[in-house]
């Protein structure tokens, strides 16, 4: 079979990677233009942009793929080149782009697309995140056949995996991306067989995994200590997420559920500062314990070590929230 594929970040060139490992053919990457990116801000090249260059394999980079938007002739020109390149199958994992009914209809045996959820939970662009910042035990990847919708297609594959109690994003990321690459195969075995039937997925239990506003990055303390410890674990370490004590700003990069249980301090109050974490009060009682905290410009620092170079004092009272933490 020919192979097209589009995808950008690390999670799609693994796939790409185990693609490329089996001996399928792949006559046409797609991928996102390169972004500035680190402090010089240099224009950088995709995770996939990356492989294929190292393979050889013809690539393309179009900002747009609707034939009547703004990047119009890019799109022409991605549609040229996969009409040429004649896929069977089109590829598809964290590429970035909609693809338009064109792109949808152009390979003989369509789109698939390789969806880090347990579809139809966690439809949309973070669902790795949100699995992890809602407190799911479980996760996992759907094989699908691509459609008009958002992540609403036919599922030919499924398969869950635990979520570890300290999991991460970067974490939870690489069991899923091994595991997209080997269902992707095993789809592609069937579709060459002609034995592949997508199942319809059901219409109740979806739900949205939305993109992270920069809003939810700043800790709002009245939530309980669970949810907050849980969103630091789902945006470690991108974006991040940061609080503001006085005129100094945080970024929170690891805590823990405290055992204080108060009543009285407001949320956002410093209860203590010590080696072992900077006990911060949150809502219904309960305490965030911040263990690796990093000043802006520095490097991220254990609590002990912060507290050498930055001293607290309990009763100091961090901002709370998007508003309260930028007025």
């Amino acid at each position: 079979m020919r192979v097209a594929f589009a995808g950008t970040p690390e999670f799609a060139a693994v796939a790409l990677r185990d693609l490329l490992a089996a001996g399928v053919t792949v006559p046409l990457v797609l991928t996102q233009p390169d972004r500035p990116a680190g402090r010089g801000l240099h224009l950088q090249p995709s995770a996939v942009k990356q492989v294929a260059l190292q393979h050889g394999l013809p690539l393309m980079q179009p900002r747009g793929l609707r034939l009547d938007g703004r990047w119009a002739e890019d799109a022409a020109a991605a549609r040229s080149a996969l009409l040429l390149a004649a896929p069977d199958v089109l590829v598809v994992a964290a590429y970035g782009l909609i693809l338009p009914h064109w792109a949808l209809d152009l390979p003989r045996l369509g789109c698939v697309n390789i969806h880090a959820s347990l579809l139809p939970r966690w439809r949309g662009a973070a669902p790795i995140h949100r699995a992890i910042e809602a407190g799911d035990t479980q996760t996992g990847i759907s094989i699908m056949r691509m459609d008009a919708g958002l992540d609403t297609g036919p599922v030919y594959r499924m398969q869950d995996i635990p979520i570890a109690p300290d999991e991460t994003t970067p974490s939870l990321h690489d069991k899923l991306a091994v595991l997209g690459g080997k269902l992707v195969l095993q789809t592609l075995a069937d579709l060459a067989a002609g034995v592949a039937e997508p199942t319809a997925q059901p219409a109740e239990g979806a739900t949205y995994a939305a993109k992270i506003d920069k809003r939810e990055t700043w800790l709002d303390w009245s939530l309980p200590a669970a949810d907050l410890e849980r969103r630091i674990r789902a945006f470690n370490p991108a974006p991040g997420t940061q609080a503001r004590l006085g005129d100094l700003t945080l970024k929170i990069r690891a805590a823990r559920v405290g055992r204080t249980v108060h009543v009285a301090q407001p949320p956002g109050t410093l209860l203590a500062a010590q080696a072992q974490g900077v006990e911060v009060a949150c809502g219904q009682g309960s305490s965030l314990c911040l263990t690796h905290l990093q000043r802006p410009g520095g490097k991220p620092m254990d609590a002990g070590a912060f507290l050498r170079s930055q001293p607290l004092t309990p009763g100091q009272r961090f901002a709370s929230g998007f508003l309260a933490a930028t007025d």
